[in-house]
């Protein structure tokens, strides 16, 4: 049996464009991954976590975009703030404020070198959420720590950094967390 000369030839012209196109998406959409940044601009309004959370960033702060993710029911944001990272994830959660103090701290000291340090205090946001703050601290590194509980959810706030670094973002991180705010029923 034979086959048209005018087949083969549109038989490879279509292989070479699908074979054209596979390393294009190979190829070119890793080099366009690298070619886009990290971090942007935070802005300077509320932000929306997830879970009916908002917080308004730090002034000047940027927002890493590989590490964001904002849902329905949850979500994590995280910002930069100099060299400090500042994390806020909210996630469902229907237990008290103890129960996800309890949680964040299992958390922080199940990271190899972590361990809680001083006392906890209790803390209040503009919009009226009840919380939890402590320290940690881990080589080389200081870290802060809070949790509130709204509605259904846990928020949870951590910001960490070399302990100098820390310390010249903490007053812009406080007032940042004091902007928490849950919107997604009754608190």
């Amino acid at each position: 049996m034979r086959v048209a000369r005018g087949t083969l030839l549109r038989n490879l012209a279509g292989s070479i464009g699908v074979l054209c196109t596979v390393a294009g998406l190979a190829f070119g959409l890793p080099a366009l991954d690298r070619a886009l940044p990290a971090q942007r601009p935070a802005g300077d309004g509320p932000y929306p976590v997830g879970g009916g959370v908002t917080v308004t960033p730090p002034p000047g702060a940027r927002l890493d975009v590989t590490l964001t993710r904002p849902g329905d029911t949850r979500g994590t944001a995280v910002f930069l703030t100099g060299t400090v990272r500042y994390v806020v994830v909210v996630t469902p959660f229907d237990g008290s404020l103890a129960e996800a103090n309890a949680r964040l701290r299992r958390k922080i000291t199940g990271v190899r070198g972590h361990e809680i340090t001083g006392k906890e205090f209790p803390v209040r946001t503009a919009s009226g959420l009840n919380g939890l703050q402590g320290t940690y601290a881990a080589p080389g590194r200081a870290g802060r720590y809070l949790v509130f509980r709204a509605g259904g959810v846990a928020i949870e706030v951590t910001a960490a950094g070399s302990a100098p670094a820390l310390s010249g973002a903490l007053p812009a991180i406080e007032a940042s967390t004091r902007t928490i705010a849950y919107r997604g029923g009754t608190a």
